[in-house]
């Protein structure tokens, strides 16, 4: 069996399926996703970039940035976001890694995750986002009380 489907042939085969138990079964190489510590380890490693520099540029604590890279700890969607800064992404590639991570997509529609698109739309820092969030009376990034 392949290991790796496109989610439109898992939607289908789901849809085809007579239950679940034979469904995952016959699906089970392909449902599950690499863990985060992986996805953003080998971002780091297709950017030809140390782990160090992104954690520096997310302005993510050292220690926590590391373990976020070997997999001890998981991260709030803002980490995610902070990450996404760390690694210069713009908002498609933020996308992804938010996605990767398990949390919740940015949407335009709500003004602090507007103005974070906006940010990484125009790749700036995150030192120059979290000014902009601030200038505008919204959360910071990792200051709590957003959709996590």
């Amino acid at each position: 069996m392949e290991s790796k489907l496109r989610t439109s042939t898992l939607f289908r085969r789901l849809k085809q399926s007579p239950d679940m138990t034979t469904f995952l079964r016959a699906n089970e190489k392909s449902l599950s996703a690499a863990p985060f510590c992986e996805h953003i380890s080998a971002a780091a490693r297709r950017r030809g970039e140390a782990p160090e520099r992104i954690i520096a540029r997310a302005g993510i604590e050292r220690s926590f940035g590391h373990q976020l890279f070997n997999g001890t700890r998981s991260p709030s969607r803002d980490k995610v976001v902070q990450l996404a800064f760390g690694f210069g992404m713009d908002p498609d590639e933020a996308q992804l890694l938010l996605r990767a991570a398990g949390k919740s997509a940015l949407y335009p529609r709500i003004p602090r995750d507007a103005a974070i698109i906006f940010c990484l739309e125009r790749r700036v820092s995150v030192i120059e986002a979290q000014s902009l969030l601030e200038e505008l009376g919204m959360t910071l990034l990792g200051g709590g009380g957003s959709r996590e």
